[in-house]
């Protein structure tokens, strides 16, 4: 049982990352990561809400939806739990840690559309995930993956503004190229399991 949940959530982050290899994220990928500590911060946001929208919409599927046949409602009931939990988030960051509310700016509340927390949530019971520690680890290692690439992407980001790029490509191309590029490294993590 240990064995699986460690390679579930090993999958989660390098095999299947949701942001890369799924692609799913893309607005506050590159959004906020022109800086490590916007990134981080928004990481740190989006792995709360994932973990904590995961555990409340498989429950909802499992104890209210699945037992009363009301699944075609699973997106509007998906919805209202992702904003809820959002806004919880909003709220305490603008009282407990103004500047990262500020650095953090439009992308915020548009983690209550952000298709990695929703595509997750769905994911879980597309995948056909029947038990709540599958449910928690496949959140878990989906927040950490996404971490991890907004991070490098993050720290990548700030070195390029040292670099001497084309005018051309600088901006958002450069960035879409370092994102398929770090999508391919990552891309080469599906051999290991």
């Amino acid at each position: 049982m240990f064995g699986d949940l460690f390679t579930l959530f090993f999958s989660c982050v390098l095999i299947n990352n949701i942001l890369l290899i799924q692609y799913l994220g893309n607005c506050p990928f590159l959004g906020t990561s022109k800086k490590m500590e916007t990134a981080i911060g928004m990481a740190m946001a989006v792995v709360f809400v994932l973990v904590l929208a995961g555990i409340i919409t498989w429950l909802v599927e499992w104890y209210v939806l699945a037992p009363f046949d009301l699944r075609y409602l699973r997106t509007i009931a998906f919805i209202l739990v992702i904003a809820a939990l959002v806004q919880f988030v909003e709220m305490f960051l603008k009282k407990s840690i103004p500047a990262l509310y500020t650095g953090l700016g439009i992308f915020l509340p548009l983690i209550t559309t952000n298709c990695v927390i929703l595509g997750l949530c769905i994911f879980l019971n597309m995948w056909g995930i029947d038990n709540l520690p599958e449910a928690v680890v496949l959140s878990a290692g989906a927040g950490v993956g996404f971490t991890l690439a907004i991070c490098i992407m993050a720290g990548i980001r700030e070195n390029m503004e040292l670099a001497d790029i084309p005018a051309c490509l600088s901006g958002a191309p450069i960035s879409l190229v370092t994102a398929g590029l770090l999508t391919l490294a990552f891309m080469g993590f599906a051999g290991m399991i």
